[in-house]
């Protein structure tokens, strides 16, 4: 009697993850439609041919040569680099006092910090905007920078409740030891909340790479102080019919923000799992 058939391990994989596969189908056909129509010439895309008939890499360096794209790249990682950093800066202390200092009214400022992140930003558009006219900022990037300094809702709350994981026996022996408040931060707390501070960096870090609403509110007459994501819309109105070009320079804009999640996936999901669960 012969033994049954063992099946093929590569098949039953497939099988194991076929619904993993399948979604992992669905999200990279939009990447990689996008990546052949770069290397195709202005009068094969957006057609039904969708493999290129002759690949044109120079694609990528049109894409600079009528544009400027380099500056629009700097003044990019300008904006996210400031504002990420501004943010930590003035969000993990605000995220500390509200997680492991006891003082009056903490509970009403963390209703009000909840509040303000269900504030539509279009509310506060226009005395906002007057506000920097004044002060003679418009036309820069600065108006998005600069407001970093005073916190930003959504990361002290992220911060916060990641904090709250961290049992106080840790701040106590620090305290025990003689440590005051900013060093028991700087030594104890930054340490074992590696995970959090990194989630909240690259969803502040994102956001402002992929803004557009606020570049457009404000440095929209200045082209000097322009973004990628503000670049790369007006290159689509510039050139409206040439998509080999359009989709070459969306996939400039993506590649950058896709190689620092991959570098620092591992933080980030850590940071967002660990998150809220202690309340």
């Amino acid at each position: 009697m012969t033994a049954p058939a063992r099946p093929n391990a590569a098949l039953l994989f497939v099988a194991r993850h076929s619904l993993a596969i399948a979604l992992s189908l669905i999200f990279l056909a939009p990447v990689v439609f996008l990546l052949l129509t770069s290397f195709m010439t202005d009068h094969q895309s957006l057609t039904s041919n969708l493999w290129p008939e002759s690949w044109h890499p120079e694609n990528y360096a049109n894409v600079f040569a009528k544009t400027p794209m380099g500056r629009y790249l700097a003044n990019t990682v300008l904006y996210a680099t400031l504002a990420t950093l501004f943010m930590l800066l003035s969000s993990v202390p605000a995220a500390y006092a509200l997680a492991k200092l006891r003082w009056r009214g903490r509970y009403a400022t963390l209703v009000a910090i909840v509040c303000a992140m269900m504030l539509p930003p279009q509310v506060t558009t226009v005395p906002l905007y007057l506000l920097w006219a004044t002060w003679g900022l418009t036309g820069s990037l600065w108006p998005l920078i600069l407001p970093m300094l005073l916190g930003d809702a959504f990361s002290i709350f992220l911060l916060r409740q990641f904090l709250v994981t961290i049992p106080d026996e840790y701040l106590d022996a620090a305290r025990v030891d003689g440590c005051g408040e900013w060093r028991t931060l700087l030594r104890v707390v930054l340490p074992m909340a590696k995970p959090g501070v990194a989630a909240a960096a690259m969803f502040q870090f994102f956001y402002a790479w992929n803004d557009y609403y606020g570049p457009l509110l404000y440095t929209s007459e200045n082209e000097s102080a322009w973004t990628m994501s503000l670049g790369l819309a007006s290159f689509r109105s510039l050139h409206a019919v040439q998509w080999n070009l359009l989709t070459a320079a969306t996939l400039l804009t993506m590649v950058p923000i896709v190689l620092v999640f991959f570098f620092a996936q591992k933080a980030f999901v850590q940071g967002v799992t660990l998150t809220g669960v202690k309340g």
